[in-house]
C-alpha cells in the first residue's frame, strides 16, 4: 500500500504542480524558504536545533495560524527548556506567523509529502512530539514519525462532511494513521464520534472544544488605526460600517449591490469588503470598475491621502492579518462564504468583538458555533440575497438590536472559552512521560 501510495503521490504531483507553482507565484513572495518544502534547510536552523528537545506544530494556511500562534504562547511557558519549531504550507500563512510570532520561534515551510522530503525533514527538525492544528493527513509524515515513535497529536480536530466521507472511503490507508495519534483534541461529541469511526483510538481521544472561540483573544491590542483610515476615504465619523469578512465569489457584487440600495435610507452606509482569499482583489477591482464602484484598495492608501465625503463608498481590503481590526469598528458584520459558496467563515471573531453578524445559509465548516450562536439569539441567518437585504436594513435601522446581538454574542463566547488550556495538558502530559520538563498548571 506505501509503495502504491508514492508511486500514485509521484504521479499526482508532477500533474499538478504546475497548478500549485502558479499560486504560489500569483501570491507573490514564493521564493524566500522554497527550498524548505523539499527539506532543505538552512545551516542557521540546523545550529539552533542541536542537541536542543524541539516541539514541531504545524498550521497549514492563515485560519490555522491564528489557533496555532496562540496555542504556542500558551505552551511555552510550559515547558520553558523546549524549542519550539512551526511550520505552514502557504505563504500567506508564513507571513503571519513572522508577523505574530518573536524571532526564536522557528518557523519553516511544511515539506512535500514524498518520502525522501519527509526523512530528511524529521532527521533535521528531530522532534520529542508533533502537533498538528487541525486535520492535516500526510500519509509518509505520519508513517515516519510512527517509525521514529513520536507522538502525534491533532488540535482542534474536526472532520468536514466531505472529509468524513473520503477518510471513510479510502479507510484501508487512513484508519491506520488515524489510530497512530497520540492525542486528538476534539472540538464536540458528535466530531469525537467522527473521530473514532474513521479509526481514532476512543482513549485518544479528548473533547477539549473550540480553540477558535480561546484564539478570538478578547484582550487582544490591536494597532491599526481603522476610524483614523475611514476618515481619509473621505465617511463621516458617524458613518454605517458593513464590514463583510472572508468572503469568496459572488459574494462581493451582491454585497455592492445590495448596499447601494440600502443607501436610498442609510446615506452613511460605507462598505468594507475583505475576501477571504487577497489575490482575488485585482479580478474583484475590475468588476467594481465595471460597476463604476468608487472604492480604494487598502494597499494604496497612503499616509497623506485624504478624499472627500462620497469620493468612495467602498473600501477593498487587499491585506492579510487585518480583518479583525475592521470588525472591531464595524456597525455590522457578514460572514462570508456563506451565501454564494459552502461551507462558511468563522463567526467567533465578530462575536468576540460584541458585533452584529448576519451569515447565510451554509455555515457547514462552523456549523456548531453557528448554532450556539443562533440558539442564544446571537446571530441573524438568512438563507438568500432578499432575505439578507432585509436583515441589513432590520439591523442598520435599530441600534438596540445590534447592541443586543453583540452582547448575546460576547456571552457565547465567553462561555465557550477553555478548549486551550484542554489542549495544553493533552499536549504536555505526554511531553512531561519522555522525561522533558513541564511546569505545573497555574
Amino acid at each position: 500500500m506505501r509503495t502504491l501510495y508514492n508511486i500514485l503521490f509521484i504521479i499526482f504531483f508532477a500533474l499538478s504542480s504546475p497548478y500549485y507553482f502558479w499560486r504560489m507565484r500569483r501570491r507573490g513572495n514564493w521564493r524566500p524558504g522554497f527550498p524548505e518544502r523539499f527539506a532543505r534547510y538552512s545551516p542557521a536552523l540546523k545550529q539552533v536545533l542541536t542537541n536542543r528537545h524541539v516541539l514541531w506544530l504545524h498550521a497549514v494556511s492563515v485560519g490555522e495560524v491564528n489557533l496555532c500562534t496562540q496555542l504556542i504562547r500558551a505552551l511555552e511557558p510550559r515547558v520553558p527548556n523546549v524549542k519550539i519549531v512551526v511550520s505552514t504550507t502557504t505563504t500567506t500563512g508564513m507571513a503571519e506567523l513572522r508577523r505574530r510570532l518573536p524571532s526564536h520561534i522557528s518557523k519553516i515551510y511544511y515539506p512535500i509529502d514524498r518520502r525522501r522530503f519527509v526523512n530528511r525533514a524529521l532527521a533535521v527538525i528531530n522532534p520529542e512530539a508533533i502537533v498538528l492544528v487541525e486535520a492535516e493527513i500526510w500519509p509518509n509524515f505520519l508513517w515516519r514519525a510512527q517509525r521514529l515513535n513520536l507522538p502525534v497529536f491533532l488540535a482542534n480536530a474536526r472532520l468536514s462532511d466531505k472529509s468524513f466521507r473520503g477518510y471513510r472511503r479510502f479507510g484501508f490507508l487512513f484508519k491506520p494513521l488515524f489510530a497512530s495519534f497520540a492525542g486528538v483534541g476534539a472540538q464536540n461529541e458528535t466530531d469525537a464520534a467522527r473521530l473514532r469511526e474513521v479509526g481514532c483510538r476512543p482513549e485518544a481521544i479528548h473533547i477539549v472544544g473550540n480553540l477558535k472561540f480561546d484564539a478570538a483573544k478578547l484582550d487582544e491590542r490591536r494597532s491599526l488605526d481603522v476610524p483614523a483610515m475611514l476618515r481619509q476615504l473621505g465617511a463621516p465619523a458617524d458613518a454605517q460600517i458593513l464590514v463583510a469578512g472572508s468572503t469568496h465569489d459572488g459574494e462581493e457584487m451582491l454585497l455592492v449591490e445590495i448596499t447601494r440600495r440600502l443607501r436610498a435610507r442609510f446615506p452613511k452606509l460605507f462598505l468594507v469588503l475583505v475576501p477571504r482569499h487577497f489575490e482575488r482583489c485585482g479580478e474583484l477591482g475590475r468588476k467594481l470598475r465595471e460597476r463604476d464602484v468608487k472604492f480604494i484598495c487598502r494597499g494604496d492608501i497612503f499616509a497623506n491621502m485624504q478624499l472627500r465625503e462620497g469620493e468612495a463608498e467602498c473600501l477593498l481590503v487587499n491585506t492579510t492579518g487585518e480583518l479583525r481590526h475592521f470588525y472591531e469598528h464595524a456597525t455590522l458584520t457578514f460572514v462570508g462564504k456563506s451565501i454564494t459558496a459552502i461551507g462558511g467563515q468563522n463567526p467567533i471573531e465578530p462575536g468576540a468583538l460584541g458585533k452584529a453578524m448576519v451569515f447565510g445559509p451554509n455555515m457547514q465548516n462552523f456549523a456548531d458555533a453557528a448554532r450556539s450562536f443562533l440558539a442564544q439569539d446571537a446571530a441573524m441567518q438568512v438563507h438568500n440575497p432578499d432575505e439578507l437585504e432585509k436583515a441589513f436594513a432590520v439591523l442598520l435601522a435599530d441600534e438596540n438590536r445590534r447592541a443586543e446581538l453583540g452582547r448575546n454574542a460576547l456571552k457565547v463566547v465567553r462561555e465557550n472559552l477553555g478548549a486551550l488550556d484542554r489542549t495544553v495538558e493533552m499536549v504536555v502530559e505526554k511531553l512531561g512521560r519522555r522525561g522533558i520538563y513541564v511546569t505545573p498548571q497555574k
